[in-house]
């Protein structure tokens, strides 16, 4: 089934598009007030395309259901390998963002010139179809989340995407996805060869104003 999406669209035809992939139990609203704080007016007219996950029983969250890209099996703490990982549901989220990309171009805006973006969960997905994508993206943004998948990236990303650029952020006080994930992550794609914009702020599993600064900063010269 398509992703419901919720859409802020320029007045004028836009020339990009941003799509952002929001977190467990979240829902596209919660990025409206981030999208509106962007000044991409240097680029010109940029549709910004936020979708629904389905919803979904989360084992984490004692089988209740909620918006969620995948389930969650065990707690993200910890940097290690061997973390079970709901990779059915992963990929089969990643097959519904690609149809979403998919539909941005056939709306007119090539691949080149679309960002995929998402928080927590939403950064995992990002991450994980965005470096899989079978065209050249414009760039991926990943905040305050991980690499899922991790020992498949390198044989299963897509040579389209191989020198993609990669925005990371995170919360130095992150107690739900914990710092080490997102450094992890940040390692793994650094020693693939992406050029990887870390940064980190002292805040918890959220957006602070620096980051939605520094992310604007980020999607402008992606987009140049």
């Amino acid at each position: 089934m398509p992703l419901d999406t919720i859409e802020l669209c320029p007045a004028a035809e836009p020339v990009a598009s941003l799509i952002v992939l929001h977190g467990l139990g979240a829902d596209g609203t919660d990025f409206l007030p981030m999208c509106d704080e962007l000044d991409l007016s240097a680029v010109g007219p940029v549709r910004c395309v936020m979708p629904r996950a389905a919803v979904r029983p989360v084992t984490i969250n004692n089988g209740y259901r909620m918006r969620a890209w995948y389930d969650i099996l065990a707690p993200l703490g910890g940097a290690g390998a061997g973390r079970p990982e709901d990779e059915a549901g992963l990929r089969d989220s990643l097959q519904q963002v690609h149809a979403l990309i998919d539909r941005e171009v056939v709306r007119g805006i090539p691949a080149r010139r679309i960002v995929l973006s998402g928080f927590s969960q939403g950064c995992a997905m990002a991450l994980l179809a965005g470096l899989r994508y079978p065209q050249r993206l414009a760039g991926i943004a990943g905040l305050s989340g991980y690499l899922p998948l991790a020992t498949t990236t390198a044989a299963e990303r897509h040579a389209a995407n191989a020198d993609v650029p990669v925005f990371l952020a995170h919360g130095r006080d992150d107690d739900v996805v914990v710092p080490a994930r997102g450094e992890a992550a940040r390692e793994a794609l650094k020693a693939l060869g992406y050029a990887v914009d870390w940064h980190a702020y002292p805040m918890a599993h959220s957006v602070c104003l620096e980051e939605i600064t520094a992310l604007n900063r980020w999607l402008l010269r992606a987009w140049a």
